[in-house]
Formats: C-alpha cells, sequence, structure tokens
C-alpha cells in the first residue's frame, strides 16, 4: 500500500473531505494518527480550538492525478481528521468545482453520528457533506434509521429526506418514524418531521402534517404520548399532552382530555423557577359538563410556591379552588391537598436568623360539605426567639403570635388571640442518656366576637351540648408548665436470636400543668391529639393552645432495638403508658362509669422488623385497660424477593376514638368504627413483563373498597400498559356509600416510546409498584434506621 502523509495532493484531498483548502507541509512523517472507532460517542473528547486546521492523513492502495483536473484514490481508501473519519472505495477530487466524492461502501463518523452511504460528496467552499442511500445511528443519544438523502448542513445540523428514525436498536422494527422530510439538530437535541407517519411495524398507525420530538434529555416543544382508557363513568377517554418549552425557567403542559360521557376537558400546568424560588399552577376546565347539565361549566384550580431567597427569607403559598362541592366526586382531578373535606387556601413570609424568626401567614379553606366549618387565620403573626446556652445547660425561648380568627358558619364566635410563651430549658446528655427539664409559662388573651352566639344555653337547637356556654368576650389566661425528661440507653450482646446488640432504651417522664377553667374559650385551632407511644412524652395533650389540658401524671416507656453485626437495626419494640397521679386529669370519654375508670392510660406499643433484608413487619396498637379493648391498631406485613413483593395491612379505629380526635359527630361516616384489610402484590415475570394488584376490604360494613390489576410490557424503545381499577364510589359529601355501593369501573391502556425524552423505571417502591392512580395504594412498612 502507498502512503502518502501530508504531502501537497494528500492534503488536498484529505481537506477536500473536511475543511476548506490548505497549504500543504512538504515534511514527511511515516505515523499516522490511530483512526477512532466509527461507532464511539466523541462528544465529550477534547478538540483543538480551529478543528478545521487539524493534521489530514490520508492511506489508499493506489492514486491517479491529472494536473489541476482531479485525483483519484482507490482501494480501500481511509480519511481522518480529528473526530473525522471516512472510509470509501473510492475518493475523487474535482479541483475545478472544488466538489468531493467518495463512492462504494461509503463510512462517515464524526463522533457524533455515524453513517453507511453509497455515496457522499462534499462542497469545499460551504463545508456541507450530502449522503445518498444511507442508514444512520446517532453516536450519543438513542436514534438511528435510514433515508434516500442526507444532507449535513451545519455542525451537528443534518436535513434528511425520504426518511426514517427509531430509538429500537438494530435489528428491531417495533416502530418508526417515517416523514417526508425531517430536520436534526443535535445541539438543540431536536428532530422536526414534516408530513410524518408512526409506523408499526412498518404498519403505518397515524399521519401528522408537522410534528417535533427530543432527541435527548433536553426538554422540547411537542406533542407528549397519548394515553386512552373506559370506564363505567366517563365512558371511553383519552388524554393527549402537548409540552411547550417556554425558556429555560418555566414551561406549560397543556392536556386535552376527552371523555365520551361528559365532553373535552383543557389541563394545564405551568412551572417556573425564580430567584424566589419555584412554583406551579394547575389549571382544570370543563365546558358544560353534558353528563351533569345543571352544573354547567367545571373548573378547579392550584397555585402552589416555595423558596428562600437570600438564605433569610422563605416563601410559601397553596391555595386551591374548585368550581362546587361535588367536584371531586364526580371528577379525577390533580388539584389541591384535600383534608377533611376541605380545599386549604394558605400563604406565609418568614424571615430567620440564627436567634429569632418571624412568619406573617393567612389561611382559609374552601369546604366541600355543609358541616364542620373551619376557622380560617386573617392573619397570624408569629415571633420566635432562641437563646441557646444563655447560661451552662441552660437554654431559653419564647414563642410568641398574634391571630386573627374569622368564620362564616352562623352561630360561632370569631376572635383575635394574643399568645406569649417564655420557657427555660436544662439539657443534659451523655453517650448513655439524656434528662430534660422544661419550665414555661402560657401567657393567652383573646378578644372574642360574641355577637349571634348563643353563650346561655346548655343545649343547642339540635338538642346537643351548647360548645359556647358561658364564653366571655375578654379572657386573660396565664398557665405554667412543668416537664421533666429522663432516658437511658443500656447496651449488651446477646446470644438468644443469634449474636445481636441489644438496647434497653427506658424513658420517664413527669409532667405538671394545674387546672385552669377554660369554659369561657372557645376552640379556634384545636383539637386531640393521637396518642401513640411517641405521643405519651409530649407536654401538650391537644393541638394549639385554645385549651391547656390539665396534667399530673407520669409517663413510662421503654423501647429495645437489635442490631446485627454491622449495627444494621433488625427489630425495634416499644410500649408505654400514662399513670395519672390525678386522675381527674384523664380526661378520657370512655363510656363506663367514671368510678370505674383506672389512673392509666391505653398501652402504647410499636413494633419495627426487619429479617434478612426480605421480611419486613410495622404494627402499632393502642389498649384501652378501662374496657379491656383495643382503641387502635394497625399492622403491615411485606414479604420482598427479587422479582418483587407482597404485603399485607390491616387498620382498625374504634369510633369513640375517631370522634375524640376529630370532635364531632361520626355516625355518618361509620357506627363501628374503622376495620379495613388491604392486599397488595408485584411481580416481574422477565425483563420485559411486570404485573401489580391490590385490593381493599371493609371488613365493618362487608363492603369492597377498591381494587386494581395492571400488567406493562417494556420493550427496549416502547411499553404499553393495561390497568383495570374498580373503585367505591363517593356520595354526598364525600362520604362512602356503603348502604347502596356503586362502584366506577375504569380499563385503561398507556402507551409510548423509550429514548426520544422518556425514560422508564422504578418509581421508587418495591418492585417499581405502580398503584393506577388509587387512593388507597403502597405504604412502606418499616421505618428502621440504616
Amino acid at each position: 500500500m502507498l502512503r502518502f502523509n501530508r504531502s501537497l495532493l494528500a492534503a488536498s484531498i484529505g481537506a477536500a473531505l473536511f475543511v476548506p483548502q490548505t497549504y500543504a507541509d512538504d515534511t514527511q512523517d511515516d505515523s499516522v494518527q490511530e483512526m477512532p472507532a466509527l461507532d464511539q460517542c466523541l462528544i465529550d473528547e477534547p478538540e483543538s480550538d480551529d478543528p478545521n486546521n487539524d493534521p489530514i492523513y490520508v492511506t489508499a492502495d493506489s492514486l491517479e492525478a491529472i494536473n489541476e483536473d482531479k485525483a483519484t484514490y482507490t482501494g480501500d481508501v481511509l480519511v481522518t481528521q480529528g473526530k473525522k473519519t471516512i472510509i470509501a472505495d473510492s475518493v475523487v477530487l474535482h479541483q475545478q468545482e472544488n466538489i468531493v466524492v467518495a463512492e462504494g461502501n461509503v463510512n462517515f463518523s464524526d463522533g457524533e453520528i455515524t453513517a453507511v452511504s453509497s455515496k457522499a460528496t462534499n462542497n469545499l467552499n460551504t463545508d456541507e457533506m450530502e449522503l445518498e442511500n444511507t442508514q444512520y445511528q446517532f453516536l450519543c443519544e438513542p436514534g438511528r434509521g435510514d433515508a434516500v438523502y442526507v444532507s449535513k448542513t451545519g455542525k451537528a445540523m443534518y436535513e434528511i429526506e425520504d426518511g426514517s428514525i427509531t430509538s429500537c436498536p438494530e435489528g428491531d422494527n417495533s416502530w418508526r418514524l417515517r416523514a417526508s422530510s425531517i430536520d436534526v439538530d443535535q445541539n438543540e437535541e431536536e428532530a422536526t418531521f414534516y408530513n410524518p407517519r408512526f409506523e408499526i411495524q412498518s404498519v403505518p398507525v397515524f399521519y401528522l402534517p408537522y410534528l417535533t420530538v427530543p432527541i435527548g434529555d433536553t426538554r422540547k416543544t411537542g406533542f407528549l404520548y397519548p394515553s386512552v382508557s373506559y370506564g363505567s363513568s366517563d365512558g371511553f377517554e383519552a388524554e393527549v399532552p402537548i409540552y411547550f418549552n417556554l425558556a429555560p425557567n418555566y414551561d406549560l403542559t397543556t392536556t386535552i382530555h376527552y371523555m365520551q360521557e361528559r365532553g373535552t376537558q383543557l389541563n394545564n400546568e405551568f412551572r417556573y423557577l425564580t430567584d424566589f424560588g419555584s412554583g406551579n399552577l394547575n389549571v382544570e376546565y370543563l365546558h358544560d359538563d353534558a353528563k351533569f347539565e345543571d352544573k354547567g361549566s367545571r373548573w378547579g384550580y392550584q397555585y402552589e410556591h416555595s423558596g428562600i431567597y437570600k438564605q433569610a427569607w422563605k416563601f410559601d403559598i397553596d391555595y386551591s379552588k374548585v368550581s362546587d362541592t361535588e367536584y371531586f366526586s364526580d371528577l379525577d382531578s390533580n388539584v389541591g391537598n384535600r383534608e377533611d373535606n376541605q380545599l386549604i387556601q394558605e400563604g406565609s413570609v418568614s424571615y430567620r436568623t440564627n436567634s429569632w424568626d418571624a412568619t406573617l401567614s393567612v389561611r382559609d379553606f374552601q369546604v366541600l360539605s355543609t358541616s364542620n366549618l373551619p376557622y380560617r387565620i386573617m392573619p397570624q403573626l408569629a415571633m420566635n426567639y432562641y437563646a441557646p446556652r444563655v447560661m451552662s445547660n441552660l437554654d431559653f425561648d419564647v414563642v410568641s403570635h398574634v391571630t386573627q380568627f374569622e368564620t362564616d358558619a352562623e352561630g360561632k364566635p370569631s376572635a383575635t388571640r394574643v399568645h406569649v410563651e417564655p420557657g427555660l430549658t436544662v439539657p443534659l446528655s451523655t453517650t448513655w442518656g439524656q434528662w430534660t427539664t422544661e419550665a414555661r409559662v402560657l401567657g393567652t388573651y383573646y378578644q372574642q366576637d360574641l355577637d349571634g352566639v348563643d353563650i346561655t344555653s346548655d343545649k343547642d337547637s339540635d338538642g346537643n351540648t351548647n360548645p359556647y356556654n358561658g364564653l366571655e368576650e375578654n379572657v386573660s389566661r396565664v398557665i405554667p408548665e412543668f416537664r421533666s425528661l429522663a432516658g437511658l440507653v443500656l447496651e449488651r450482646d446477646t446470644t438468644v436470636f443469634g449474636g445481636y446488640t441489644q438496647t434497653l432504651e427506658p424513658k420517664v417522664q413527669y409532667l405538671y400543668v394545674p387546672e385552669e377553667d377554660q369554659t369561657n374559650i372557645a376552640f379556634y385551632d384545636t383539637t386531640l391529639l393521637q396518642t401513640d407511644y411517641y405521643g405519651l412524652f409530649r407536654s401538650r395533650k391537644y393541638s394549639g393552645v385554645d385549651f391547656i389540658a390539665p396534667a399530673n401524671q407520669l409517663s413510662y416507656g421503654a423501647s429495645s432495638r437489635f442490631f446485627d453485626d454491622n449495627y444494621k437495626e433488625r427489630l425495634n419494640i416499644s410500649f408505654g403508658q400514662i399513670f395519672y397521679i390525678d386522675r381527674d386529669t384523664k380526661n378520657t370519654s370512655s363510656s363506663i362509669d367514671d368510678n370505674e375508670k383506672s389512673s392509666y392510660s391505653s398501652w402504647a406499643i410499636e413494633a419495627d422488623f426487619n429479617f434478612n433484608d426480605y421480611l419486613f413487619y410495622h404494627g402499632g396498637v393502642q389498649y384501652d385497660i378501662d374496657t379491656s379493648s383495643m382503641q387502635l391498631a394497625n399492622s403491615t406485613l411485606e414479604y420482598r424477593f427479587t422479582e418483587g413483593f407482597i404485603q399485607t395491612n390491616y387498620r382498625y379505629v374504634t369510633t369513640e376514638y375517631i370522634e375524640d380526635t376529630v370532635g364531632f359527630d361520626t355516625s355518618d361516616i361509620t357506627n363501628d368504627g374503622i376495620s379495613q384489610l388491604g392486599l397488595l402484590g408485584s411481580y416481574q415475570f422477565s425483563p420485559k413483563w411486570r404485573a401489580n394488584a391490590q385490593y381493599y376490604y371493609d371488613l365493618t360494613e362487608s363492603v369492597n373498597l377498591e381494587w386494581l390489576a395492571a400488567v406493562r410490557y417494556q420493550d427496549d424503545c416502547w411499553y404499553i400498559g393495561l390497568t383495570y381499577t374498580n373503585r367505591l364510589e363517593s356520595g354526598e359529601n364525600g362520604l362512602m356509600q356503603v348502604d347502596s355501593p356503586e362502584y366506577d369501573k375504569n380499563i385503561s391502556i398507556n402507551f409510548g416510546i423509550v429514548g426520544f425524552g422518556t425514560s422508564i423505571g422504578s418509581d421508587g417502591t418495591a418492585g417499581g409498584y405502580d398503584d393506577g392512580g388509587n387512593s388507597l395504594g403502597y405504604g412502606r412498612p418499616f421505618f428502621l434506621n440504616n
């Protein structure tokens, strides 16, 4: 083989393929640049400031040249320059036209795309490349295809005529997009199609006049993948999302949601990121609901913002609203954080330093039922001061706020509340224990507006106890609080369970709060807290400060943990209860006679278990010794294996416990409390097939709550999923209709392509569990450390 290294002719022909004409260097050098692999992505490889002037290397079996006319290389022609490589049977330089033509098994690569063509033509004046009858493949992101004609019009910019593109690997023709013309811009990671048609196994499925799709991870404007479903409530449904990449820091997704029984709903999600934080606005609009014509147009929206500015300012907004109270009963929605049939509408701004902080906040609700109208905060100013270690082992702090409460409910008072709460804390701790003693003074002033409030009758108009009897317009209250909490950490090696390290962590707390007549104060933002094991050692029985429960009590309990040789926690058991030194402070609603009540609270027990990282358990029980019955119980058992998991869970709550916690009559919700059983599972049949299911049953009402079955197939470049759900419909005020249950049955199909801005993976739960959007779903059953 003859080798021509940077001779006048070799340099001219090499430069003809890649760069404008260069001058020759007569220096002979037998070294030849090592040719990079044609299928290797070189986008991250360093290159010179001016790649067009990089050394050029040309090898061939023979050379024929006609002076000032043309020069022809033949036989295994190889030309390289930097990241660029061309291999062909022959290469011809037409010197008069300044055009280079490579023919016969042409292989071209520039580190970002590789192509096999029958012919390649390069115009030296414009540095444009033309390829004919080409099979091409992107090297740095998924994408390959074929074309009758390909033109490289700039660095990483290509025009493809009568061609196709797919993310499927070589030999897989599951799908492709074929178009009369395709513009590919790898710098922008975008492909633009003119007259595209989507083909499955070479069979056309749908046609569009114009389409843009991403070919990398960069966000691009265009259609996202649609989904279709069929349900007993809304009939046939189809969703087509359209993504708008408006700017690097904000975007918009608009989804056209067609429902056979209702009409077309337009859903929009706008997201943004600024120096003041990030936020999003969700807007849903259905014009003239065809299923409920009397309700007219249905709409809902939610605005959320959260951010920190200059490390001191913090902003939070969460505001939701819907067109009517039955909105969530009739429609699936992504709007709002619903709790107790309410939509929250709140905002706050905070300023924080090392020693103090201040927060101005407002809170309102849209109530979706006709009962239990809550108070809105309009506004609240909270200020807190912290002085740790004012003296050795002595901390000081002040918690304070001023709050205005308003309500639209008739016969309920509104109020202005001022609360100041200084406190001293003595924290003592070692590696084997801690002892914290705290003394606080709770000073509160109320100015209550009692216009229209019945404050003299024992009973209200419905014959129930009047909670506002005895209220006063101006109330000042000062209550001291003393609390001392001590705990030890004892450790030993045990062989009982096969060589574990066991800890025993006893804990005891004394709490004293004197009894104070507070019947002249209404409840504005106060409710009973749950008394699980960790709640035994709180200083307050109620949230808020409208009622400071009296206490003269001793809380005691213990936790025991077991750690393996790697100090990974395998078992945790905690149990405890409260001994009421003054039994009158027990304040229980137990139906038994007061004289028969003991001086002890319910036993609270919590347990977590992790056996060899495949069997997990979490359970909790509150056992009432007065009635010799459980008040509350929950239990979750999960078995994990390589292909998936199986989980069963159970929850139980008595009616008395619910009414104590929520503070109102629950007969409209349940007469026998809550007793529900769930079974969930997920299984990976093969690398491409996965299925999951869940089932929930209400034991007190003997009714199915909901169940789901889903299966998904995922190939290298596409996926499809089928989901069936059967969910108990909600009735008036969002409550379940168990007397005459009706179910919303839905079958949905989701499909999409993988590779062009899409990736499919686990959603973070065991086995990649997908609950199909159901209200009851997967719950993590263990909370052990490590």
